[in-house]
């Protein structure tokens, strides 16, 4: 799986650096290093007026911000790991 955060000029203002770190926080916590690569992209063109984007796999996710986060992750990326039999 890839996820990618949005590190653009306007993420970046709305906090992707802390989205990176809740990321590898939780990519760290479930152990799942071999199963995801993080990455930072530049704008995807989906800025939202709060929060930050991210791209799992092809799926683009605006809007996620440091309280959206957990739920944006056990939704988005440790289901879809469990239902491809990743995790």
């Amino acid at each position: 799986m890839i996820v990618q955060v949005c590190v653009g000029s306007s993420c970046h203002i709305k906090g992707s650096a802390d989205i990176v770190e809740l990321m590898r926080q939780a990519i760290e916590k479930n152990h799942l290093e071999n199963e995801i690569t993080l990455a930072g992209s530049f704008c995807t063109g989906q800025c939202n007026r709060i929060g930050v984007t991210i791209t799992v796999d092809d799926q683009v996710f605006p809007g996620i911000t440091r309280d959206t986060f957990p739920s944006f992750f056990e939704e988005n990326v440790m289901k879809k790991l469990k239902e491809e039999g990743s995790i």
